[in-house]
């Protein structure tokens, strides 16, 4: 087991943080390949495995499931860094070289993510310029501008305001050939600005799940965050009443969200705001628990494998361009061991290959760990 007494972290460095982060990055190892095999599965079949398998994956267009949470709760956590972090430089070496440091580390991410998903290998017209790693580059550059220029008052009012504006813009804007109102796919108008003026690769054909006009609600969830990050390193608040407070804040979310979607639905693939206060809600109630049970509580051996991920969550994540963790499986557990398996049950030797997969994950940033080797953006 892992010292935690001695942690490779900087003093006053939240462990829940790092450890929620290696939840949220371990879902994104491989929870994907999980559930498409229990989809597999219990195809037909119903129960609370049935329920285990919809859950682990996204759902087609509106409405929310678990996995839905992952990608919004990354970027989330990324404000939540950005408050402490970037707090930190603007009070020590003042706000131009915060700026400095937030340009760079978003430069950064934005480069990493054009390489995640290719770079020129294919030219030109086949370069993804808008992708996950692009989009918390653009969220952390949107949300640090504004905790670096103003103040958290104005910040909220900011937010709210990304918030209702888009749902104008998505509502009362007409698209040429649908009108205006209209959520369904291809015929909004987040994806017809898509069609018109989104070079590139695009994910979906003639747009994109993280085209240009959702960035602006994108900004929002990395703002919530921020707000949570102030929220828990306020010394002058209770540690009860930091946790309450998170609480609060996640159910209001969460019932305005879901009240709301009654005219704007939930949709990931838009970043709708609905989505957004829905998932800032689940963060919000997430980030609360782990603070509770890491810090306050002081049960933290439990989590060791997730704090391995979470202090390496770039190289993980990147890792997986370069690795394929399936195939890795299937040279240690493929063979016989997979032909009895699908013998007992079809499919079954698939989830022993993804399982192994996300074992493979985390025994790289184990190791990665032991030699306190850290990629720092």
């Amino acid at each position: 087991m892992a010292d935690l007494s001695n942690p490779p972290v900087k003093p006053g460095r939240l462990t829940s943080l790092d450890a929620l982060r290696g939840f949220d990055m371990m879902w994104i190892m491989g929870a994907d390949s999980i559930g498409v095999v229990l989809d597999r599965l219990t195809h037909g079949q119903t129960g609370w495995v049935r329920h285990l398998a919809e859950q682990i994956e996204h759902v087609p267009w509106d409405g929310f499931r678990f996995y839905d949470l992952i990608f919004p709760l990354f970027v989330f956590i990324a404000g939540v860094s950005l408050a402490m972090s970037l707090g930190r430089t603007a009070a020590v070496e003042g706000k131009d070289a915060a700026f400095v440091r937030l340009l760079k580390r978003s430069l950064l991410l934005y480069g990493l993510g054009l390489f995640f998903y290719g770079g020129l290998s294919q030219g030109w017209d086949q370069v993804r310029y808008v992708g996950v790693l692009q989009r918390i580059a653009t969220s952390y550059f949107g949300a640090g501008l504004c905790f670096l220029l103003f103040k958290p008052r104005t910040c909220v009012g900011i937010c709210v305001g990304l918030l209702v504006g888009y749902w104008a813009l998505m509502t009362f804007v007409p698209v040429p050939g649908f009108g205006a109102g209209n959520f369904e796919e291809g015929k909004n108008l987040a994806n017809w600005i898509d069609f018109r003026f989104l070079p590139g690769r695009r994910w979906d054909g003639d747009h994109d799940p993280e085209g240009l006009l959702s960035s602006l609600p994108a900004v929002a969830t990395c703002l919530i965050g921020v707000f949570a990050g102030l929220w828990l390193k306020d010394e002058k608040i209770g540690t009860m009443r930091r946790l309450g407070g998170l609480v609060v804040a996640g159910v209001a979310m969460l019932l305005v969200g879901w009240a709301w979607s009654w005219q704007f639905p939930i949709i990931k693939k838009l970043w709708t705001s609905t989505f957004v206060l829905v998932a800032g809600g689940w963060s919000c109630l997430l980030l609360a628990l782990f603070h509770w049970v890491v810090d306050v509580r002081g049960w933290n051996r439990w989590c060791v494998p997730f704090l391995w991920v979470g202090l390496n969550p770039i190289t993980i994540y990147l890792s997986g361009a370069l690795i394929s963790y399936d195939a890795l499986s299937r040279r240690v557990v493929g063979g016989p061991v997979l032909g009895w398996l699908e013998g007992v049950q079809p499919h079954l030797g698939e989830l022993l290959v993804a399982v192994v997969g996300i074992g493979w994950g985390f025994l790289l940033a184990w190791f990665l760990y032991r030699r306190r080797l850290f990629l720092r953006l």
